[in-house]
């Protein structure tokens, strides 16, 4: 019963956020600082689902300027988790297919985020340079998942290189965001599923890298978002254990 409830409570705000938020938009179309505001109202159907989302930023986040976001993608859930950290103006970097989701396609183009064809490996550094055109163009910041694929429960994956070349070539900091284990961690028909912590780094410098060096940042910045999802996870166990959540 609980599933159910939870699942019309859910459809039925998407579709609302959707369509007004589309509306919304078409007073400023493809304004970036609507990815931020609606990425926070999909952060509000955490309690829904039964999660606490901390979010944590570093001093002075707010003024870090045009970056490039990386994050662990772990599931759909991240939609209500990471999501809630999302500062403006940065959008997200989606495959093309997303345009054609009932409701959500519409407004995710709309809010200003970029579309690529993901499916066209020769298109591949054609992707990166419209990644840089468009945050040197639009004065934005872009958030990418360098995994490129959800990693279901199975930890931090590799990294691809995608989102290092374009840091290099656009001249702007990777920050990195970590987002604490969620895999397996909702069941829908439990009341509460506990908390979940997402955490903003400093920003990394790529100035010291050179355009032969991108694995070289990519390992870099994997092995400190490793480290930290490691610590989170842990405070994370220990707080649920002793019920401070």
């Amino acid at each position: 019963m609980l599933f159910i409830f939870r699942i019309i409570i859910v459809v039925i705000y998407s579709i609302l956020v959707c369509v007004f938020g589309s509306l919304y938009c078409l007073f400023s179309p493809r304004n970036p600082k609507h990815v931020a505001t609606f990425g926070h109202l999909f952060g509000r159907l955490a309690p829904v689902f039964g999660l606490k989302v901390e979010t944590r930023l570093p001093q002075g986040a707010e003024k870090f300027g045009n970056a490039i976001y990386i994050a662990n993608h772990q599931s759909n859930y991240d939609m209500v988790t990471a999501s809630s950290i999302v500062l403006p103006p940065t959008v997200t970097v989606g495959k093309k297919s997303l345009l054609w989701v009932p409701f959500f396609g519409l407004l995710y183009w709309l809010a200003g985020n970029l579309l690529i064809d993901r499916n066209n490996r020769a298109k591949a550094h054609g992707t990166i340079a419209e990644v840089v055109k468009q945050i040197q163009k639009r004065n934005i910041s872009v958030w990418m998942f360098p995994e490129g694929t959800r990693s279901r429960g199975r930890g931090l994956l590799p990294f691809k290189t995608g989102a290092f070349h374009a840091a290099i070539a656009a001249g702007v900091p990777i920050i990195p965001v970590c987002v604490s284990n969620n895999a397996n961690k909702v069941n829908l028909n439990r009341l509460r599923n506990g908390l979940v912590i997402v955490e903003m780094l400093p920003p990394v410098d790529v100035s010291q890298f050179g355009k032969d060096q991108v694995r070289q940042l990519a390992t870099h910045c994997r092995e400190l978002m490793a480290a930290k999802i490691a610590e989170l996870d842990k405070e994370v166990a220990e707080r649920e254990a002793t019920g401070r959540v």
